[in-house]
């Protein structure tokens, strides 16, 4: 996970678990972070890459498309599924992402139910593709 709001990491945390999807999470707080992490799956042969990312667009040092595209252009983990989640609606945004292979896109709502919803996303992008929610 790509989260620079703490409050949101707890959030994605519960959604997750509420799906009943058996994940162990790492989290970083930064584009920077997350694209140093990326490097160093490269670099250590025996290192498990991610099975999924969950990157927020708006995060500090590096946005999230410039993470997703390093992140795709890794040796070893560029194939790793990802969702975008962000409080942006905007169809520009939701295009650029997917363009730049993100699996999924979630806006993040500021009902907690509602937010909830993105666990059925995580395992909805498990079982077979791309979605859309929010």
């Amino acid at each position: 996970m790509v989260e620079d709001n703490a409050a949101d990491v707890f959030l994605i945390r519960e959604a997750i678990a509420t799906a009943h999807v058996k994940a162990n999470i790492q989290s970083a707080k930064d584009g920077e972070q997350a694209t140093a992490y990326f490097a160093a799956m490269d670099a250590d042969a025996s290192a498990p890459c991610p099975d999924l990312v969950i990157l927020d667009i708006n995060l500090p040092k590096m946005n999230g498309g410039e993470v997703l595209q390093r992140m795709r252009a890794s040796r070893r983990c560029g194939q790793a599924l990802v969702i975008v989640v962000s409080t942006s609606d905007s169809p520009q945004d939701r295009e650029e992402m997917m363009k730049l292979g993100a699996n999924g896109y979630f806006r993040k709502p500021s009902d907690f139910d509602a937010f909830l919803k993105l666990g059925d996303l995580v395992r909805d992008v498990f079982s077979g593709g791309s979605a859309a929610a929010g």
